[in-house]
């Protein structure tokens, strides 16, 4: 199979995210539920039988060295592949949102090039890659919505309610984009959450916890002097809908869209709505998936 075209990789968002302690290494232990929202890239890869890897911005100038060349380039190292792919990536979902972009662009390589190149390899054995390329590729590999702890290593699916996945989400981005390292390297981060279990978030997984790098989030000063948008974002989110939260390290903040919102309107639904009239906040409509879009799509991938 030469090609793979329309290609999906959705974003995620952290229902919540409890920091719990920190190892001797520095690394923060966590515990979150990752859950999978219909706001996605669109990747096309096609081989090349000159063992070259290109990649080709659709949309967006991504980094050089970004995520989906390290992945390909990973995986034709370590199958030993004399094969090549170029890619072609139309980016919707924000860089620097706390939404898994690029995590997930990297997982989508790593899934359509064990087909395209005819590896064939088992899921688990991509996911041992995927720890190489970072905390939140293996989630994407796997494919399902996930109970995850450690430092993102301990992947558990978990069943999330239909009322969740149904629910409409409304996620704001302002142009904002927070270092992860300015997050946890902060003297506010709460580093002693007390450990939660599945039973406890289940009986209100909408409401359920906090995240604990908000705060730290909040509290961040640009270095150029721009002023940071996350405590505006929080507020007007929760002004219109009654509930917010910022997902990952930031800056993305989501809201749970209350009944009473007229649901014939969401598709144009906008920042525009809830007024925010600058051009540079992202916004968008979203729904939780059950699993990711590929997954027993490509080749029938084994576990």
């Amino acid at each position: 199979m030469p090609s793979l075209h329309n290609l999906p990789a959705p974003a995620k968002i952290n229902l919540f995210l409890h920091v719990t302690g920190r190892r001797a290494d520095g690394y923060h232990l966590l515990q979150s539920v990752f859950m999978l929202i219909d706001w996605q890239d669109t990747l096309h890869i096609d081989t090349r039988q000159d063992g070259h890897v290109r990649r080709h911005d659709l949309n967006v100038a991504l980094p050089e060295e970004d995520l989906c060349i390290k992945a390909a380039r990973l995986l034709k190292a370590e199958s030993r592949t004399a094969q090549g792919c170029d890619i072609r990536i139309h980016k919707s979902i924000p860089w620097g949102a706390g939404l898994g972009g690029g995590s997930s662009d990297a997982a989508t390589v790593l899934l359509a090039l064990n087909q395209l190149w005819g590896l064939h390899w088992p899921r688990h054995r991509l996911e041992a890659l995927a720890v190489q390329l970072g905390a939140d590729v293996p989630f994407f590999v796997r494919g399902h919505n996930a109970w995850v702890e450690g430092i993102g290593e301990h992947i558990t699916p978990i069943a999330l309610p239909d009322d969740v996945l149904t629910t409409p989400l409304m996620l704001l981005k302002p142009p904002l984009a927070v270092p992860t390292n300015a997050i946890f390297g902060s003297p506010t981060l709460k580093r002693d959450s007390e450990h939660a279990t599945v039973a406890f978030f289940l009986a209100a997984p909408k409401q359920f916890g906090r995240n604990d790098l908000q705060d730290p989030a909040k509290a961040y000063q640009p270095a150029d002097g721009s002023s940071n948008q996350i405590n505006e974002a929080l507020e007007v989110m929760k002004k219109r809908f009654g509930n917010s939260r910022m997902t990952g390290s930031g800056s993305t903040v989501f809201s749970w869209i209350n009944d009473h919102t007229d649901t014939s309107t969401l598709p144009s639904f906008s920042a525009a709505d809830i007024g925010i009239h600058d051009a540079t906040w992202v916004s968008r409509v979203c729904r939780g998936l059950s699993r990711h879009p590929l997954l027993g799509v490509l080749d029938q991938i084994p576990d």
